[in-house]
C-alpha cells in the first residue's frame, strides 16, 4: 500500500500546476498499485484517508476555479470534530511507501512526524523550485517566510525527486550552504504532460492569436510581455493576444494595471482567469503560437504543452525552461524583457516560412507522459533505503 498526500489538493479547486501533477501522479498511482490518498484533517487532529468528496476533487481535468486556497466545508469540519470527541476517527491503512507531493503547509509540516513513521518503506518528497529564495520580491510573503522550515522539513524524507535538474541543484546547493551533513539523495526527474487528445487547428477568423498560458503573477512576467504587445501594436501589427491565468494582484499589480489599461485602450488583448481541458485545447487550437515569459520556473508545463498541440514556444532558455528546448519548436531567449520578447514576437509574425518550421518540430517531438513519470519515479523511490 502506497500512501499518497493530497491534504491541500483535495480541498481546492484550483488548477495550478501543483494540483494538475497531484491529481494526474494520483490517478496513474492508482492504475498500478494500491494508493491511498490521505490528508492531515485539523478538525480531526489526525490523519486520515481521503473521504468521497475529497476523492471526487482528485479526479483530472476537473473544471476549474479562480482561487488557489483550499476550503473545509462545515460538514467536514463538524465531521472531524465529531470523530475526534468519540475517539472513532479512521485510522490509516499499513502502508509500505509515502508520497508527499505537494508544498506543504506549517500545519502539514508540524504533523509529518506523526506519519513518517507508520511508513514501513520509503518515504520520499516531490520538489517544484527554490523561487521564494531566489526571487523573494516576486512571491508572496507568507510562501517566503514559510519556505526555510519547509527545506528543513525535507530533511525528513528518505529522497526528493526534484521535477528539474534546475530545481535539483538549487536545493542541493541550499543544503551545502546550511552545511547539511546527511542530507536525503535528490534525484532530478522532470515532470511529465498528460496524453494529448488531437483538436484539429481551427483557422482564426481574424489576426493571428499570440496565447500565454499562465498565472498572472510577478515572476510570470507579464508585463513585460504587454508591454512588448504595446510596442508591436504601435507599430502596426496586427495580432490578437489571449491570456489564460487567474491573477494575483500581491505579486503582480502592475501587470493587471498595465491589461486593464490595454483593454481600456482597446487592443485586441483578451483575458480569461480559468479554462477547462476542452477550453484549453480549444485556446491552443485557434493560436498561432505561444509565449512563456516567465523569469524562472521550476519546471514550465505550459512549453511543453504547447509544443505538443504543435504549437511553438517564445521561452527563456535559462534554468528549467532552457531544458526543455533541445528537440525543437522553442524560440529561446538569454532576456525576457520587453524589447527581446517584442523581437521574437515580431520574428514569428512576419516569418511565415520559419514558424511553419518550428510547428513542425514541435509536432514531430516525442513527450513523456504520466504513465512514464510514475514507473520513473516509483523506480527510484523502489532503490531508497530507510534513514533513521
Amino acid at each position: 500500500m502506497l500512501l499518497f498526500d493530497v491534504t491541500h489538493t483535495s480541498h481546492s479547486h484550483a488548477q495550478t500546476g501543483i494540483q494538475r501533477v497531484c491529481r494526474s501522479l494520483f490517478a496513474e498511482l492508482g492504475k498500478t498499485q494500491a494508493t491511498t490518498g490521505v490528508c492531515h484533517d485539523p478538525y480531526l487532529k489526525a490523519w486520515r484517508p481521503l473521504n468521497a468528496d475529497e476523492l471526487r476533487r482528485m479526479r483530472p481535468g476537473r473544471p476549474a476555479a479562480d482561487t488557489r486556497g483550499s476550503s473545509w466545508s462545515l460538514r467536514q469540519r463538524l465531521a472531524g470534530r465529531t470523530r475526534r470527541w468519540l475517539r472513532a476517527g479512521p485510522a490509516l491503512p499499513d502502508a509500505q511507501g509515502l508520497i508527499c507531493p505537494e508544498f506543504f503547509s506549517a500545519k502539514v509540516g508540524s504533523k509529518l512526524t506523526e506519519i513518517l513513521p507508520r511508513v514501513t518503506g520509503p518515504r520520499l518528497a516531490l520538489f517544484y523550485d527554490a523561487i521564494p529564495l531566489q526571487f523573494p520580491e516576486m512571491t508572496p510573503p507568507g510562501t517566503v517566510g514559510r519556505f526555510p522550515a519547509y527545506l528543513r522539513e525535507l530533511l525528513l524524507f528518505d529522497g526528493v525527486a526534484a521535477i528539474s535538474e534546475a530545481s535539483a541543484a538549487c536545493l542541493r546547493d541550499y543544503w551545502r550552504w546550511l552545511d547539511v551533513s546527511n542530507p536525503p539523495p535528490v534525484m532530478a526527474i522532470p515532470l511529465a504532460i498528460s496524453p494529448n487528445h488531437p483538436v484539429p487547428d481551427v483557422p482564426h477568423a481574424g489576426p493571428p492569436r499570440v496565447l500565454c498560458v499562465s498565472t498572472i503573477e510577478g515572476r510570470k512576467n507579464h508585463l513585460a510581455l504587454l508591454e512588448a504587445c504595446e510596442l508591436l501594436w504601435a507599430e502596426g501589427l496586427k495580432f490578437e493576444l489571449q491570456l489564460v491565468g487567474m491573477g494575483r494582484a500581491d505579486t503582480a499589480g502592475p501587470a493587471l494595471a498595465k491589461l486593464a489599461e490595454l483593454r481600456r485602450a482597446g487592443r485586441p488583448l483578451f483575458h480569461h482567469d480559468t479554462a477547462d481541458d476542452a477550453e484549453l485545447h480549444a485556446a491552443y487550437a485557434q493560436a498561432a503560437f505561444t509565449v512563456y515569459p516567465s523569469l524562472i520556473e521550476g519546471f514550465g508545463l505550459p512549453v511543453l504543452e504547447s509544443l505538443q498541440h504543435g504549437k511553438p514556444c517564445i521561452c527563456s532558455n535559462q534554468g528549467a525552461l532552457g531544458e526543455s528546448i533541445p528537440g525543437g519548436g522553442c524560440v529561446g531567449l538569454a532576456s525576457v524583457d520587453a524589447l527581446h520578447l517584442a523581437g521574437a514576437i515580431r520574428r514569428l509574425l512576419q516569418n511565415p516560412a520559419e514558424l511553419a518550421a518550428l510547428a513542425a518540430q514541435a509536432r514531430a517531438r516525442k513527450f513523456k507522459i504520466w504513465p512514464d513519470y510514475a514507473r520513473e519515479l516509483t523506480a527510484w523511490m523502489a532503490t531508497l533505503p530507510r534513514r533513521a
